[in-house]
């Protein structure tokens, strides 16, 4: 190892110029003496002076053994001094000397023979106080053993980077011999750690001085070419006596214990706030397709960068079913969601589409069996086995489809699908935490999409009641020109119990009706149903509005647990008026040309099924071209606006152009029904004609 500056030839030839002492001797301060072969002082170096305390002059000239030595000694070192200039075999030995202030000091000597070109002996004694010799004996053993022995990679770079000393434990550390890395470089010895960095703050501890402590890096070495280790790395500088910049001390610590143990505390973190966040997101309604992205949302990119979501087509239609080795499996794709993978997100069947898959297909083995398929390395053998079809096996192999897992999505003991996972950008590969936390989320994601799947069968059920109740009537009856609609509520609610009839009357008549039952789901679709049919058979009976609407109050309160608001008119074009009476219901609106749309000011009557109170009959005017607004109250009413100004933008809405009825009634669901409205709407609009 050359000091820095110190010149040297390219091909290790001799040293041109001046080299820098190291300090080493100065740090020992050996003293030279030179003696004749009388034993008297002839040469007397500096050092010597500081060591016996006498300056040259008082030095020079004397007999050695006198200002050298203790006197107790002076005879066995006058015959130590004649058997070295006699026989011309070294000395070496400690004694102590007596200083010139009378101080004592135990001193190192070491005596030899010397002989100059005349032929004339002297002796060279060579010394040292013996306390600092041991404490460098001292230090350099326990750097030695500490060095041979500790658990910690050591090792001193020169200033050039390369590999001067390198302790055992850096030699298994690295899995190259220590002789391998003399003369070397990190760069050539372990090129698969982060040498860049190494070298970059190398390169500033030898520039600076300032240490580098515990600097973390990954990477692998030929110890273990196949795995990644980390590392915590400490660089020291350092300097001999002069300040003279020598290499840099390298320590590594193996680290990969806690590294490995900080990876998966980390992950287990955050397969923790994944479930949680889970929890919170998967089944905000009960919606199915919609509780499907929530679940593939999750997942993507967390756990996957593909997530596809698959029911089998008879669960989603509410039959049980199971697979045996040789059938396919029929599978609705609910939704599907991919990071930056748009060849992969193409080979996925579509939500909504319905595949089948064959018997040998991954998807089909983890739903018959209802257990996890796993494949951590897939090779492209395998994609056909997990794509529905060449085409989209070759999709697969274009986006880089690596890993792959498919976890059964398993309610209440019934398999209802699997949850579809892939890994395409991600690179490694699915493990047994991926697994587990797969696993997890589809058990709580499969009680929400059973949840959704009965909810949206029951619902499916009460819608097809409700409509299969209300009435197709024809646009025009009797003086009046109609239309209608009905709007379930959203897919958060169930069907709720709004209807209307039209029902034609002797003498050119019409009877109009709008009512809500109170509750939701088929209860309250039944419920409406009989009270249409009771309607009916009123009004057959010619009865006055409010004495029909007492007979359905009565009819009503036979009803389990059924309440209902109802709005019963019936128009008579020869008079050109209406008579109209109200059970708790929303006021109709009266539109007539060149005035405002009002609300009409009828009596409102108690719900139906309260009974015990009469009802009364209004008769308002329609000329042709009037028209009446019913609704029932999913049209205005929402969650965070007071009913009056709801009622004011259904009167502003009404007060335009004359539009076709059907247009009017598009414009006011359009506008006033909210999505995620928790009731349902019927809508009746009349206008009156000329009587034929």
């Amino acid at each position: 190892m050359s000091a820095a500056g110190s010149p040297e030839s390219a091909d290790d030839g001799p040293v041109r110029g001046s080299a820098r002492p190291s300090g080493l001797l100065d740090v020992l301060r050996v003293a030279s003496v030179v003696l004749d072969a009388e034993g008297r002082i002839v040469l007397w170096s500096p050092q010597a002076e500081e060591l016996f305390g006498y300056d040259a002059h008082e030095a020079l000239g004397q007999y050695a053994a006198r200002i050298m030595v203790h006197e107790k000694h002076v005879d066995l070192v006058v015959k130590l001094f004649a058997d070295v200039m006699g026989t011309g075999q070294s000395w070496a030995g400690a004694f102590p000397i007596r200083r010139k202030d009378g101080s004592t000091r135990l001193v190192e000597f070491r005596n030899m023979r010397l002989l100059d070109d005349q032929g004339d002996v002297y002796a060279l004694g060579l010394c040292a106080d013996q306390r600092t010799v041991r404490r460098l004996e001292r230090e350099v053993a326990l750097s030695t053993r500490m060095i041979a022995q500790s658990p910690i990679g050591l090792a001193v770079l020169d200033t050039e980077l390369r590999y001067v000393s390198v302790n055992k434990a850096l030699e298994e550390i690295n899995g190259v011999p220590a002789e391998e890395h003399l003369g070397r470089t990190p760069r050539e010895v372990v090129p698969g750690m982060d040498v860049e960095a190494l070298e970059t703050a190398t390169r500033r501890v030898l520039e600076t001085g300032t240490p580098v402590v515990d600097q973390s890096t990954i990477g692998r070495t030929p110890a273990d070419p196949y795995q990644d280790h980390a590392w915590s790395v400490s660089l020291y500088r350092l300097e001999n006596a002069f300040g003279t910049v020598l290499g840099v001390a390298v320590s590594i610590v193996d680290v990969t214990e806690q590294y490995r143990a900080g990876i998966e505390a980390e992950a287990a973190r955050r397969r923790l706030a994944l479930i949680a966040d889970a929890s919170g997101r998967i089944g905000t309604t009960l919606d199915l397709d919609r509780t499907a992205r929530e679940l593939a949302d999750v997942a993507v990119p967390e756990l996957a960068d593909i997530a596809a979501v698959d029911l089998l087509d008879a669960v989603v239609q509410g039959r049980r079913t199971s697979l045996g080795p040789a059938e396919s499996a029929v599978i609705r794709a609910l939704a599907v969601q991919g990071y930056d993978s748009a060849e992969a997100l193409q080979a996925a069947d579509t939500p909504g589409q319905v595949a089948r898959y064959a018997p040998d297909r991954l998807v089909t083995r983890c739903v018959r069996t209802a257990s996890p398929v796993m494949l951590p390395e897939v090779k492209d053998e395998d994609l056909v086995h997990i794509a529905r079809s060449p085409e989209a096996a070759e999709l697969l192999r274009r986006a880089g489809v690596h890993s792959y897992l498919a976890v059964p999505l398993i309610a209440r003991g019934e398999v209802l699908g699997a949850l579809d996972l892939k890994r395409t950008r991600n690179p490694l590969p699915f493990s047994e935490d991926d697994l587990l936390l797969a696993r997890e989320l589809a058990a709580r994601a499969a009680v929400q999409i059973d949840n959704a799947r009965w909810y949206q069968s029951a619902r499916e059920t009460a819608l097809t009641l409700q409509r299969s109740l209300l009435p197709s009537h024809p646009p025009v009856t009797g003086g009046l020109e109609v239309a209608s609609r009905y709007q379930p509520a959203g897919a958060t609610s169930e069907v709720g119990g709004d209807w209307f009839d039209v029902i034609p009357l002797d003498g050119g008549r019409t009877a109009l009706v709008v009512g809500d039952v109170m509750g939701s789901g088929i209860p309250a679709a039944a419920a409406m149903g009989r009270l249409r049919t009771a309607t009916h058979t009123l009004t057959s009976l010619g009865l006055d509005p409010n004495v029909l609407l007492e007979h359905l109050d009565k009819i009503t309160a036979g009803l389990e647990q059924a309440i209902a608001t109802c709005v019963y008119a019936v128009h008579d074009p020869h008079l050109r008026q209406c008579r109209i009476a109200n059970a708790g219901h929303l006021p109709p609106v009266r539109v007539r040309a060149g005035r405002p749309p009002e609300l009409l000011g009828l009596p409102t009557g108690v719900p139906l099924g309260v009974g015990g109170v009469a009802f009364s009959t209004t008769t308002v005017e329609l000329e042709p071209g009037d028209r009446l607004v019913f609704y029932t109250d999913g049209l205005v009413e929402t969650r965070r606006d007071p009913i009056d100004e709801r009622l004011e933008t259904l009167l502003s809405l009404l007060d335009g152009p004359d539009l076709p009825l059907e247009d009017v009634c598009d414009l006011l669901l359009r506008t006033l029904h909210e999505p995620d409205n928790f009731d349902d709407v019927a809508l009746l609009i009349a206008r009156a004609t000329a009587p034929d």
